[in-house]
């Protein structure tokens, strides 16, 4: 974290700026404006200069042609993103974020050493001025909002992994006054629930934001412009991230030569819609599924000239249930994290797992790979069960002398070395970046290296563990389209909610040591952590209680709590039976009709119905087909202001 001031102007202005590194044009003849108060999301490729921009206007770097203007005694607030280790503890740490809280701090220290009281009233009212005295607490409401445990505070930073580290370098960049705040893809070690704090924390704060993150949904929640770096120019597109997208795919459209490749895959998108929608069941989530597959075709053609293509390939043999935990006790030899656990993993299923940081998701996942024994209960798996398994510390397990050719020949040593460049090419390896040994590969390479590696093992159980860190915007679509067309069955944890959205069809919550259904999509999830009072917090059951209330007025409180909520719950099931009644109904309906037309266009492929002599039933045959495509397409739009109606009455 940096605390720096910069020139003045009345908006930070870049002015035909051109920046070279290593040869290499980031920026060229770059002009861009930033006004005040406005949030600025920073996208483009891995390695297109967006960190670099960042490091030039912190004044890091000098622009190789061209001016960079910001206004004269600017704060400016940076996320750093390393730490060296060092024995201060977290709550120092990130206090010292406010460098002028410090600087206060030292001259007080000095004027009591010199007994100077006329200077230590000066001080004092200074420290009232910046509200130093709540400091520690809002220190540790930063914390607590990361996801640190309530005595993690006392913890020296050293003792903390990379990855907390990073978050506490954020809490140290958000504790820091400023009018300019540069986050560097802070939500890439934050699991969901900070994510969904820090989108919260964003919208309130005050000054300018400039953001760089491949995590759509945080950039649509939080920005007010997009700005995409490509071919070393900086396009700065008005409104959020959604709002590019439709932007950009209005002017990619216009390219004919990517058209046809465009409609190729809106064709396969509404394949994947139609499937979903003929198994529809659970109306929450169905209608919040069919709302965002609404706006692929959009999505998908602002990424048309994507780099990355690839597909998973089809399982040779699967089975049914391809895993299950019998009776189970999983989590480490010190404790047990999820003491009771039954669970079958089916052919086809697709499952996302939600709960807070700690509940027991990365636990579940090592359990049914094998990188985590169980403490007790049975494992069993199917005759055909191949997984493919993904997380984060597979990265450090590359070979980084080998080359990603060299990767995949190991796995199939008789493999032509054509089909795996041409293979690895989906994953944007071409050339030198194939055959190279991957000592220089970024953290975003890496992962895809990864993921190529997982795609090419044929699996038919995917277990992904926050696969998207690191990836950029156009690596996570195409994953998301790979994802959408697998065949096998899927678990994923992931603070991604686009992925997690468009990619699984069940959700199952990690809480208080058990794993059950949840039945509802990513807001209800949200609304879940707000009522619990669980968003933000760190390992289980941090943070959640408050030393100084009575535990048994507190459990009596609890009590009445629950039994209120259970009144309102059942009041508002009487209300609403009569709209899921209905639902009930059309969806019995569109069953029927769905059963009845296929009926009707399987005799439409039979040849005999062709010869004149039965030209009257076909004619018949045909008009009901398009009296039920009718119909059913009424019954749909029905189905859907049902649920709308139903979703707004909860």
């Amino acid at each position: 974290m940096l605390n720096i001031l910069i020139q003045s102007a009345a908006m930070i202005s870049l002015t035909d700026v051109m920046l070279q590194r290593g040869g290499k044009v980031l920026l060229d003849s770059v002009n861009l404006v930033v006004h005040s108060g406005q949030r600025v999301g920073f996208i483009g490729a891995n390695g297109c200069g967006k960190s670099s921009l960042f490091q030039l206007l912190l004044g890091l770097l000098q622009p190789d042609q061209g001016q960079v203007s910001l206004p004269r005694q600017l704060r400016v607030a940076y996320m750093a993103q390393e730490v060296e280790s060092t024995n201060r503890s977290a709550l120092d740490y990130v206090l010292d974020g406010d460098t002028e809280l410090r600087s206060i701090e030292q001259q007080l220290n000095r004027a009591q050493e010199n007994e100077d009281n006329n200077k230590l009233a000066s001080l004092y009212a200074d420290l009232d001025a910046i509200d130093g005295h709540s400091a520690p607490s809002r220190a540790q409401q930063l914390l607590h909002g990361l996801g640190f445990a309530s005595n993690d505070d006392k913890r020296l930073v050293s003792d903390f992994s990379g990855g907390w580290r990073i978050r506490l370098n954020l809490a140290q960049a958000l504790m820091c006054p400023s009018e300019l705040l540069l986050l560097d893809e802070p939500t890439n070690h934050l699991d969901l629930d900070a994510s969904l704090w820090l989108e919260q924390w964003l919208l309130r704060y005050r000054g300018t934001l400039l953001l760089i993150s491949h995590d759509r949904d945080f950039l649509d929640a939080v920005s007010t412009h997009i700005g995409h770096i490509e071919q070393s120019r900086i396009n700065l597109y008005t409104g959020n991230y959604s709002a590019y997208e439709r932007q950009r795919a209005e002017r990619l459209a216009q390219r004919q030569a990517e058209y046809q490749k465009q409609q190729q895959r809106i064709s396969e998108m509404q394949h994947f819609v139609d499937r979903f929608r003929a198994k529809a069941t659970k109306a929450r989530q169905a209608q919040s599924r069919i709302k965002s597959l609404a706006k692929m075709e959009l999505i998908e053609a602002a990424h048309i000239d994507s780099p990355f293509h690839f597909s998973f390939f089809e399982p040779a043999k699967t089975s049914n249930p391809l895993l299950s935990l019998v009776d189970s006790q999983l989590g480490y030899a010190e404790k047990t994290i999820l003491p009771q656990v039954d669970l079958s993993i089916l052919e086809g299923s697709r499952i996302g797992l939600l709960g807070r940081n700690g509940a027991g998701k990365s636990t579940l996942l090592k359990s049914l790979t094998d990188d985590q024994p169980l403490l007790g209960g049975q494992k069993v798996c199917g005759e055909n069960l191949k997984i493919g398994y993904f997380a984060q510390h597979q990265l450090e397990a590359l070979d980084i002398n080998a080359s990603a050719l060299l990767h995949i020949q190991r796995l199939s040593p008789n493999a032509s070395e054509q089909s795996i460049r041409r293979y690895l090419g989906g994953f944007n390896f071409h050339g030198d970046t194939a055959t190279g040994p991957i000592t220089h590969f970024s953290g975003g390479e890496k992962a895809r290296l990864a993921l190529a590696i997982v795609v090419w093992k044929k699996p038919n159980l995917l277990i992904l563990d926050e696969p998207t860190n690191h990836l950029d915007l156009d690596m996570r679509q195409a994953l998301t389209a790979a994802l959408q067309s697998f065949s096998g069955a899927m678990i994923l944890v992931s603070h991604d909610r686009h992925l997690m959205r468009n990619s699984v069809d069940q959700f199952l919550l990690v809480a208080d040591g058990k794993i059950r259904d949840f039945d509802g999509d990513l807001d209800d999830y949200q609304h879940w952590l707000t009522r619990s009072g669980t968003q933000g917090s760190g390992t289980q059951g941090s943070g959640t209680q408050n030393s100084s209330v009575n535990p048994a007025i507190q459990e009596l409180e609890l009590k009445q709590d629950r039994k209120e909520q259970r009144r309102i719950a059942a009041q508002k099931r009487k209300q609403l039976a009569p709209l899921r009644q209905k639902l009930k109904k059309l969806e019995q309906l569109m069953a029927g009709d769905e059963q009845e037309l296929t009926r009707i266009e399987s005799k439409l492929h039979g040849t005999d119905l062709y010869e004149p002599s039965n030209k009257d039933e076909l004619q018949q045959l045909l008009q009901r087909q398009g009296k039920l495509r009718q119909q059913m397409d009424l019954m749909e739009e029905e189905w859907l202001a049902v649920s709308e109606e139903l979703e707004q009455s909860k």
